[in-house]
């Protein structure tokens, strides 16, 4: 992928979307724990997600120094425009609940890969984060086609 925005240079990219059982803000270094804890506790639950196709996470999980690493290049990402990863807190007690990933597709540079989770014991939200999800990139963000796999 060329190192560049995805997005257009006067686009002013959300830095949250806040419903009243979640809210997203950008990924980085800052929920490594919270994070870390969220996924590797729901890794069979993941790779069964829609959009996932037991591609990620990986069955044997990854170190915390691993996993710091990712979320610094997720932020790092953001930062350029070149992609864009949220936290998913619940509404309240701030916990990670998920992760929404924003991305240009590898496969066609006209469409926009879109993918979420949700930790196991919070599965329940994962209908109710498609959905806003979907409206708020349909209303938003300055993509035409999006590919994000439905619930």
């Amino acid at each position: 992928m060329p190192d560049q925005s995805f997005v257009p240079a006067d686009f002013v990219v959300p830095t949250e979307l806040v419903t009243p059982r979640f809210r997203l803000e950008p990924l980085g270094p800052e929920h490594n724990a919270a994070d870390y804890a969220a996924w590797t506790s729901s890794i069979e639950h993941i790779r069964a997600t829609p959009g996932f196709q037991g591609s990620w996470p990986p069955v044997d999980g990854m170190s915390t120094e691993a996993n710091l690493g990712d979320l610094q290049r997720h932020a790092d990402d953001f930062v350029q425009r070149r992609g864009f990863t949220y936290t998913v807190l619940e509404t309240g007690s701030g916990e990670v609940i998920g992760c929404v990933y924003i991305y240009p597709s590898r496969k066609d540079e006209h469409v926009t890969d879109v993918r979420s989770w949700v930790s196991a014991d919070r599965a329940e939200v994962d209908v109710d984060l498609y959905e806003a999800v979907s409206t708020w990139l349909a209303d938003l963000w300055p993509f035409g086609t999006i590919d994000y796999a439905s619930r």
